[in-house]
């Protein structure tokens, strides 16, 4: 299923899913799309024991592009809503997935990377869930996975003052697993994919469902809240602020309004 936006290479049981859309590699419900029905066709091929997903570029991934031809200037709640039927669909694919993470992983980016069953950083990766500083509501099912990483508190505070956090501080509060040499994410990904691999796959699959047991049941429910509360704040004036902004790289200047 490779095409110019997403490469997918099988080799040594491990199917490795590669963005390419760089430098930022923003996603759109096509990429999403196009991710899900190759993590899917992998998961049922019986040579696929581990999955990793990565990307080229500078970052791993920014999440939604909401600037001009960002594809959300239409109809943004029909788009995000076909997005997010597509997204859930990773969460109930049974091979463990792990994602390299280099740059910056942000909002939606950020989910990305959480839908994984693990991460890799290095010193310079980014974790930014921006989506309070975008003046909307956080989504991607962040609402079930950023917590169940890090904590609620920790969750709490992330989401609500969309703060930067280095790979370093990642690693000690959970949100990834294993710190890289510089730059060697996707080599340290590959070989710990790898490992998982050279386990009895049957085994590592069951002991996988158990342990995530109904998350893509609440993922399901979780975006089906983020969506209401989305199309809710997009509405608003901080949000057109906060997108602009952005989009400006200056600060926002948000009214409550």
């Amino acid at each position: 299923m490779t095409s110019s936006d997403l490469s997918v290479v099988l080799r040594d049981r491990v199917g490795l899913l590669e963005l390419r859309r760089p430098p930022a590699n923003f996603f759109d419900e096509q990429l999403i799309g196009q991710l899900v029905d190759a993590a899917r066709e992998l998961d049922d091929d019986p040579r696929c024991r581990a999955l990793v997903l990565a990307s080229t570029g500078k970052h791993f991934c920014a999440g939604a592009d909401f600037g001009a031809g960002g594809g959300f200037e239409q109809d943004r709640v029909a788009v995000s809503e076909r997005l997010y039927r597509r997204a859930v669909q990773l969460f109930e694919i049974g091979t463990p997935m792990i994602a390299a993470v280099q740059g910056a992983a942000v909002g939606g980016g950020l989910g990305l990377a959480c839908a994984a069953d693990f991460r890799v950083a290095d010193r310079s990766s980014r974790f930014v869930a921006n989506f309070a500083m975008l003046g909307f509501h956080h989504g991607f099912g962040l609402s079930v996975t950023l917590p169940d990483l890090v904590g609620r508190r920790v969750a709490a505070d992330l989401l609500m003052t969309g703060r930067r956090v280095g790979g370093e501080e990642a690693v000690h509060i959970g949100l990834a697993d294993r710190l890289s040499e510089p730059g060697l994410q996707r080599e340290t990904a590959l070989e710990w994919a790898r490992s998982l691999a050279a386990a009895a796959p049957l085994a590592v699959r069951s002991i996988r469902a158990t342990l995530r047991a109904d998350m893509a049941t609440r993922v399901r429910e979780a975006l089906e809240h983020e969506l209401v509360e989305q199309t809710r704040l997009w509405a608003t004036r901080d949000c057109a602020e906060g997108i602009e902004a952005s989009l400006e790289r200056r600060a926002p200047v948000f009214r409550g309004e």
